[in-house]
């Protein structure tokens, strides 16, 4: 891994949106995800509570599985939870943080995962909102992740609304927005980056009041995912790039 590699940008990006003491979710196919909280509970001293699909509750895996959804992440877990106690929990408000994906964000942080282009006649059917249409609305704050940072994902308009509500961040290979004032501003960029590249390559306007490349990884952060990715294999299935 390079230094502050794109790959690592996202993944350290998200798990920095993780605060002490919250409740913490990661759901189906949702590989940075899963590594981001697995990568906070290595690299910070603050405790958490990390649920994620599998029903694993604070899991123990012993391997980290390529799949976010893999049964080996409910190993060592104080307690096992269905679908339907995620859902519950955020309907309740005990919720703190959800990683929710998404294949088109817009600056209000509306969620498509349904279609691209019209929705009576499709370039590409997508899988749907599924548990995202509930939890986003719902969870007290979302954060969303592209590995692709274009206006082609990030949009001016989306091109069917999925869920709206609680989206609070979103991590790219070259960005980091956090919502203020109703509405995805910059808080960071990749340090191999610029602002202008961020406007550039964003469909969506944005605030960049106060914003700053992103702090270089701790020795920490940088050891807690090399730990996780010690052969690269999620690196490089990821094979995300700056440009």
């Amino acid at each position: 891994m390079a230094e502050f590699s794109p790959f690592a940008h996202i993944a350290i990006g998200m798990a920095r949106f993780i605060r002490p003491d919250e409740v913490t979710f990661s759901g189906v196919n949702s590989t940075f995800a899963m590594l981001a909280c697995l990568l906070a509970k290595r690299a910070y001293d603050f405790d958490f509570t990390y649920i994620n699909v599998a029903g694993g509750v604070d899991p123990d895996p012993s391997f980290i599985p390529l799949s976010s959804s893999d049964p080996v992440l409910s190993q060592g877990s104080c307690s096992i939870f269905d679908n339907e106690d995620f859902y519950d929990l955020c309907c309740r408000g005990k919720m703190d943080l959800c990683f929710l994906g998404a294949a088109q964000i817009d600056g209000e942080g509306r969620t498509n995962v349904s279609a691209i282009g019209d929705w009576h006649k499709p370039k590409v059917r997508l899988p749907g909102g599924g548990g995202g249409a509930v939890m986003l609305p719902t969870a007290r704050r979302a954060v969303t992740w592209r590995t692709e940072h274009s206006p082609r994902s990030l949009v001016q308009k989306l091109d069917f609304v999925t869920a709206s509500g609680g989206m609070h961040g979103l991590a790219t290979p070259i960005a980091i927005f956090e919502k203020r004032h109703g509405r995805l501003a910059l808080k960071h960029w990749h340090p191999d980056s610029s602002l202008e590249e961020v406007i550039a390559r964003t469909g969506f306007s944005f605030d960049a009041i106060g914003a700053t490349p992103t702090p270089l990884p701790t020795d920490r952060e940088r050891e807690a995912l090399a730990s996780l990715d010690k052969h690269g294999t999620f690196e490089r299935d990821a094979n995300v790039r700056l440009r």
